[in-house]
């Protein structure tokens, strides 16, 4: 039997997957490189990632202009331990043995960057928490 751990993962769902979700996805991918398994979706993505979200993480050096709004499948939730909504309701679907944390956050649809950078700073200390507790463990 192998004593190595399977490769913690994190689910990030978000209504349009086009902002919130996308920034923490990039602060954990970029904080956590390949130690924490990174996913992202939406319960009625966008068509694309909220530029305002796009301009505010590169202010911080992190590119997520490449990322595209994923559906929320219930095969990505089955794949992660952790799943963390950003305002999704009960679109969300729910199975025993995950662990679920609601992050309550602004949306920053609509927003120009000025706004979006709040959230984004919010989000990048909840993403260095978070992989500080998955870490632990």
């Amino acid at each position: 039997m192998s004593d190595l751990q399977p490769k913690p993962s994190v689910l990030f769902v978000c209504v349009h997957n086009a902002g919130r979700s996308q920034m923490a996805a990039g602060f954990l991918t970029h904080l956590a490189g390949d130690r924490i398994e990174v996913r992202s979706a939406g319960s009625a993505p966008a068509d694309s990632v909220n530029p305002a979200a796009v301009a505010a993480m590169a202010e911080v050096g992190i590119d997520i202009s490449a990322q595209a709004p994923k559906v929320l499948t219930v095969d990505a939730v089955q794949a992660s331990d952790v799943v963390i909504t950003m305002g999704c309701g009960d679109t969300c679907p729910v199975f025993p043995g995950k662990r679920y944390l609601d992050w309550k956050l602004d949306d920053p649809a609509g927003q120009g960057t000025a706004s979006v950078r709040p959230i984004r700073d919010e989000i990048e200390q909840r993403v260095r928490g978070l992989i500080a507790e998955i870490s632990q463990r």
